[in-house]
């Protein structure tokens, strides 16, 4: 193998698992350890400067770093990444002086943005404070997108939203509320620079099942139905509720619809409980509320009796495998499952719309209806309109939306600059040394073995009868802490000088995952397999050293490294070094 050249930022980032997973890449283990010291404001700039809405991802985020997270790897749950995050926006103190100066002499530049979610309000946290004039549009009377409308109070409570939503709005944003766009071509033709389409994924998908004409007022869109919820158009439900569907909207449904006078909840699923799309703490929440999830029931129709509603029949169905591995639902011949209900919220899917962008303005959409995008820059077939969100890609996530905006803005101003959108400056990243003695660094190393904290909840009786009444509570300041301790710092990374080491073997004694191996070179699958502990995790790079005195190498399995810092205290001759990694990529204010 070649040695590794650490000065490739991707390298060290690859290896801060939790900041790769990101889309937003925000600096975890930096914000962890502010935490850790208290220092919750700090924490939460770092957070608000890569994914803008702290408050909000820390409490609805579907959480992808934590997967990721190497403390998973040693122990059964990792670090609770998220809800630190909300630990910094619960305790921060006033930010106001901390946020970014809008210039009062604007460039001369007006971006028009479609949509008041995240994605649009990203790009315009990114090019305000670079003089650009910004004019969002939504048909809603307020912003947020599906932050405001598909998200209930119960998990994102109105303050939160509201105060980060206008963190953004109140730097100087134009909002032309209640104002739905209904032509790109007369959007164009305004005195705009740059269009930015962030709509989302706007239609629910509902079932045309038997009966479902005469069902029809009692057969609801589950995210339709979720927005009329959250502006308040809808206070009640029948007592029988059936929910289909097993995404994190699914969950939503069920869980409001308890709340508003459900009493018979039931959420129905065509695949089996393994297969549910929703996140396992959704799902959990559900279940915690007495909400029965039934699986592997394929839905047939509507039951109707003097012209009502009153039931479903759903034909049950069994997990088989083609011989292509396909997944098959089979019938299983028994009965049909007959459910009773008075409502039934369809969460079963949502599909991009755009009837309002003309097809011959040279904006070109795929087979499935979803914009021709440049994936870096985001910039459509049209030169002055980009999109981002759900509306580019797809329904997605909050996070993955912020991601879409960090990197429109930037191309976005790039484009008003006159410069290449592809052209795009390089990431900004550190490395320094944590050494402050021969045995002491500027970073905790002592490994936690402490277990996951579990984040308190809200008396169940309490949340159940009022859907304003927030679920979590969060954790306190000692749960914060030790929750902190838990996080194995991944971003202080081991970094190895050759012409230092003796190869005394100091530090393969001591580490205590035998993550380092002094051996002769080779191919990469092989040399892999010898090492002391093989490293099979191939997502994860080796690190393999110059040539040594002997010839040999040294090849580090960096899936296994707690970065304890016990090579770099063991070796005599400062062969190893503990060094921090700070990665934030390129945003518009480094173009």
């Amino acid at each position: 193998m070649q040695p590794t050249d650490i000065s490739n930022p991707d390298y060290f980032h690859k290896v801060v698992d939790c900041q790769w997973a990101c889309p937003a890449h925000t600096p975890v283990p930096e914000y962890i350890r502010l935490i850790a010291a208290r220092r919750y404001t700090d924490a939460y700039m770092i957070n608000w400067e890569s994914n803008v809405f702290p408050g909000i991802l820390g409490r609805t985020c579907d959480r992808p770093c934590e997967p990721a997270c190497r403390r998973g790897r040693v122990e059964e749950q990792p670090v609770a990444i998220c809800r630190l995050k909300r630990v910094a926006a619960d305790y921060k103190s006033d930010i106001a002086a901390r946020l970014p100066k809008v210039p009062k002499r604007k460039n001369g530049r007006r971006i028009a943005l479609v949509g008041a979610g995240p994605a649009s309000l990203t790009v315009a946290r990114d090019l305000l404070p670079l003089g650009y004039e910004i004019v969002v549009f939504d048909r809603d009377g307020a912003a947020g997108g599906a932050m405001r409308t598909q998200i209930p109070r119960f998990r994102l409570p109105a303050k939160v939203l509201e105060e980060e939503l206008h963190y953004i709005l109140d730097m100087g944003v134009e909002c032309r509320f209640g104002s739905a766009v209904s032509s790109m071509r007369a959007l164009l033709a305004e005195d705009f620079d740059a269009v930015f389409v962030g709509t989302g994924a706007p239609l629910g998908k509902t079932l045309q099942l038997p009966g479902h004409e005469a069902a029809a007022t009692n057969v609801h869109t589950g995210i339709e139905w979720l927005a009329s919820v959250a502006f308040e158009h809808i206070d009640s439900i029948g007592e029988k509720v059936i929910v289909l569907g097993g995404g994190n909207t699914a969950m939503d449904c069920c869980r409001s619809s308890k709340r508003l006078g459900g009493k018979d909840v039931k959420v129905v699923v065509r695949s089996g409980f393994d297969e549910m799309k929703a996140s396992p703490w959704e799902i959990e929440d559900a279940i915690n509320e007495d909400i029965p999830i039934v699986n592997f029931c394929v839905p047939k129709r509507y039951l109707i009796e003097n012209g009502k509603l009153t039931g479903m029949e759903f034909e049950k169905v069994r997990r088989e495998y083609d011989s292509d591995g396909r997944r098959l639902l089979v019938p299983t011949g028994e009965e049909p499952l007959i459910l009773p209900c008075d409502d039934v919220l369809c969460a079963i899917g949502q599909e991009n719309s755009f009837p309002w962008i003309e097809r011959d303005l040279g904006i070109e959409f795929d087979r499935w209806q979803l914009p021709v995008l440049d994936k870096t820059s985001f910039q459509s077939t049209h030169e002055k309109v980009f999109f981002g969100g759900d509306a580019a890609l797809g329904p997605d996530n909050i996070i993955t939306a912020v991601a879409h905006g960090h990197a429109a803005a930037l191309s976005i101003h790039l484009f008003c600059q006159g410069r290449n959108v592809n052209d795009r400056p390089a990431d900004l990243s550190t490395l320094s040394s944590e050494k402050m003695g021969i045995h002491q660094w500027s970073y905790d190393n002592d490994i936690s073995h402490d277990q996951r904290y579990a984040v308190p909840h809200a008396a169940k009786e309490q949340t159940l009868n009022d859907i304003n009444v927030e679920v979590e509570l969060g954790f306190d300041e000692a749960l914060a802490h030790a929750e902190t301790l838990r996080c194995l710092n991944c971003d202080v990374q081991t970094v190895f000088a050759a012409p230092s080491c003796i190869e005394c073997d100091a530090c393969v004694d001591i580490c205590p995952t035998d993550c380092i191996t002094f051996t002769a070179n080779g191919e990469e699958a092989e040399l892999r397999e010898r090492l002391l502990a093989p490293a099979g995790n191939l997502e994860q790079d080796l690190y393999v050293s110059n040539p040594l005195g002997t010839g040999r190498i040294m090849a580090k399995n960096e899936d296994l490294c707690l970065h304890c810092g016990l090579c770099a205290e063991r070796c005599p001759t400062a062969a190893w070094d503990m060094q921090k990694f700070l990665f934030n990529p390129a945003k518009a204010v480094n173009a």
